[in-house]
């Protein structure tokens, strides 16, 4: 009965686990297709009243969208994945047997 419950716990844990993951992966999607669409969509508007590829400037205006809203994307993407990126002690072992093991093949 005891190991269900753990088991149970274990398999909600990695669903919320894996809704974040997801969670972050759609506003990654939705900020790179929305930039694009206001990036280009403005250079064409532009094109289209009269004026030229050569006379467009790329100021911080047409860019703003792009950094405030990669600043939120850079919060949501640590809270999601800023947490695992220690360097414990188990990484440190992993990393030292995975280093040990390409050694070993390279002989």
């Amino acid at each position: 009965m005891e190991k269900d419950f753990y088991e149970e716990e274990r398999y909600l844990k990695a669903k919320k686990r894996v809704k974040e993951i997801k969670g972050f992966y759609w506003h990654l999607f939705w900020y790179i297709a929305v930039n694009i669409f206001l990036t280009f969509g403005g250079t064409i508007g532009y094109i289209f009243q009269g004026g030229e590829i050569s006379e467009i400037h790329f100021d911080f205006g047409m860019f703003s969208v792009w950094f405030f809203w990669g600043i939120g994307l850079f919060f949501h993407w640590f809270g999601v994945f800023g947490r695992h990126l220690s360097f414990s002690k188990s990484w440190e072992d992993r990393k030292i047997k995975e280093f040990m093991d390409k050694d070993k093949s390279d002989y």
